[in-house]
């Protein structure tokens, strides 16, 4: 009981330790694990570790094969989740770059990694390719704790993102195939049954996969669940499905719960949301005690095996040559410049699914006395751990030597979706701005989207948007809701981290009616809120530029549409074209010279007349 409580304390301690350090949970887990584990056994009394996974006769926690079954069970259900993150409409528009990672860049990593462990290590082809296999995949759960705070161009960043969401089925597809033929096969592992083997598991795992998904979407839209039983039913199917589908076709379960992720997340389920939510809870739990479990398996002789010179050129060989190369080669031809493939290239972190199933497939692989089996989980580990430690201490220096480090974040965050927002977001897109939208009513949001304007269904009062590296280009943070206290609340939050540039907001009635005390981060016009934004937006729902000649004009301007409700200025645009936020604030001015535009919300008009009308 003292062990299984203190794994699940110390696994969410790391996290913690993760979060406030802003490293991979991975590396404080990892480390934790093998300081309980192995390591332990160098400073206890009688030289046994503080936390044993597999019962000895003395003590442990999983008697018999009982470890490899929880490293399943847990490995599917955080598969799943992964699956139901993966949206058809988002992957057609990152580009063919993604496409050729997860294909070209993973055949240069399974040959390459491959070829080097079995000349390196001296390892059979059969283990040599099974390592290769298992370090094909990256992971965004390690990616992205790297990238959060690390301001790049979104094509790199989206790039990186979705290589790891994409890449960890078909590593983990990869790695199950190439197992299968080692258990399988005689001699060279390559013989008839392996190859039936092979089409069972991609028959049955498809077809579990993508029928249950649609008997549980079924279930969830005719509302045959209830709602306090959705979450822990749905667990109880992905269960299922995995352990039904490995029943039919051993090692298919991982590729069915994979499937049927896939399949569920482009659904239109009323319920995805919170289905999401709780996955994702459970992934941080099961992350925890996994990776803790995994590292305190690993003996102390395992690490001795890694002792030699053999494994740093192995790791200098799949970090330094073989990752740039692939990343060079499916980046061939694309837009990408040359400074950003070799940042892509040199960021590669393996996960979760990597150690988790090398520790699976190795100790299963020993049991069998598979010749070389011992060296799979050790060296995984140390890919694992060597590239997660290298990449979170160096990304950000690495970044800024190449030049792909955005020095001044120029993106601007919309929070609200409303009819005056995606006025304003079309604007800033026609002007050659990254905005994005972020709103809770996804109407707003698919409004949004129809008019080509980037934007995401997003609660402002949740963690999601920090993790989002997508927005690592966000310099600018404009809250534009209707609700005074959600905008307020989002320039705390977010003003660190999307608004390094510059923070606003909308000022409330009472601000706007006492113009002598308007707070700094005030948008727009002290006179102007959003009921008369939303109103002028209503009746001229368009965006106009006017020329300024100098300083005085630009100020008899402003008091023009201070008295016209109909008129609102935005922002003052230079001989340039760069956009200058006006601001609601009582002291803010500008140097206006000739060739500057001011940009307005509201009725066309013509400043001749309208100062000929005022005098």
């Amino acid at each position: 009981m003292l062990e299984l409580a203190g794994i699940i304390i110390l696994g969410i301690i790391a996290q913690w330790v993760a979060w406030r350090l802003k490293l991979p949970a991975i590396l404080p887990l990892i480390l934790i694990g093998l300081l309980v584990g192995p390591l332990a056994t160098l400073y206890t009394e009688d030289g046994s570790k503080l936390i044993e996974p597999i019962w000895n006769g003395k003590k442990g926690l999983f008697p018999g094969e009982g470890l490899y079954y929880f490293v399943s069970l847990a490995i599917s259900i955080i598969l799943f989740e992964g699956g139901l993150t993966l949206k058809r409409s988002e992957i057609k528009n990152v580009g063919p770059v993604i496409t050729k990672l997860i294909t070209v860049g993973s055949v240069v990593t399974f040959f390459g990694a491959g070829v080097a462990a079995h000349y390196v290590f001296e390892l059979s082809w059969q283990i040599s390719f099974l390592f290769s296999a298992l370090i094909i995949v990256t992971g965004p759960t390690v990616i992205t704790p790297i990238l959060r705070n690390i301001p790049l161009k979104k094509d790199v960043s989206t790039v990186l993102k979705w290589e790891g969401i994409l890449i960890d089925p078909i590593g983990a597809l990869v790695a199950v195939l190439v197992f299968e033929f080692i258990s399988v096969g005689e001699g060279s592992g390559y013989t008839q049954t392996a190859l039936v083997e092979f089409g069972k598991i991609l028959l049955f795992g498809t077809t579990f996969g993508f029928t249950f998904a649609h008997a549980l979407a079924f279930a969830i839209k005719k509302n045959l669940i209830p709602h306090y039983l959705m979450n822990v039913v749905s667990l109880s199917v992905v269960l299922l499905v995995f352990v039904e589908s490995d029943v039919f076709a051993h090692e298919s379960g991982l590729l069915a719960v994979v499937v049927m992720g896939m399949v569920m997340g482009n659904m239109n389920l009323p319920n995805l949301k919170e289905l999401l939510y709780f996955k994702e809870s459970l992934s941080v739990l099961l992350i925890s005690i996994l990776f803790i479990l995994l590292a305190a398996n690993i003996n102390i002789s395992d690490l001795e095996l890694l002792k030699k010179w053999n494994t740093a050129i192995l790791f200098a060989i799949v970090v330094f040559i073989i990752r740039p190369v692939g990343v060079l080669l499916s980046t061939q031809g694309s837009g990408l410049k040359f400074k950003e493939k070799m940042f892509i290239g040199w960021v590669g972190p393996r996960g979760i699914v990597a150690a988790g199933i090398a520790s699976l497939f190795g100790s299963k692989l020993l049991a069998k006395g598979e010749p070389g089996a011992e060296y799979i989980t050790p060296l995984v580990f140390m890919i694992v751990l060597g590239t997660v430690l290298l990449n979170a201490t160096t990304a950000r220096l690495f970044a800024k030597v190449v030049g792909v480090f955005l020095m001044k974040s120029e993106g601007i965050l919309l929070i609200g979706a409303s009819k005056v927002s995606r006025l304003i977001g079309s604007y800033l897109k026609k002007n050659n701005r990254h905005v994005v939208l972020i709103d809770n009513n996804q109407t707003n949001v698919n409004k949004a989207k129809s008019l080509g304007i980037e934007a995401m269904t997003a609660n402002i009062f949740s963690d999601s948007l920090t993790d989002n590296i997508e927005l690592n280009d966000m310099g600018y943070l404009m809250a534009l809701t209707g609700n005074s206290d959600i905008n307020k609340f989002a320039i705390d939050k977010f003003k660190k981290q999307f608004g390094e540039n510059g923070a606003f907001r909308l000022v409330n009635t009472d601000e706007m009616n006492d113009p002598e005390n308007n707070p700094e981060e005030g948008l727009f016009s002290h006179t102007d809120d959003f009921i008369k934004l939303t109103d002028a937006a209503r009746k001229y729902p368009s965006i106009n530029e006017i020329e300024v000649k100098d300083k005085e004009q630009y100020s008899e301007l402003i008091e023009i549409t201070k008295a016209d409700n109909d008129i609102i200025p935005l922002f003052l645009k230079d001989e340039r074209g760069d956009l200058k936020i006006i601001s609601a604030f009582s002291k803010e001015s500008y140097d206006v010279k000739e060739g500057y535009k001011l940009v307005y919300l509201g009725k066309v008009f013509d400043f001749d007349q309208d100062e000929g009308s005022t005098g």
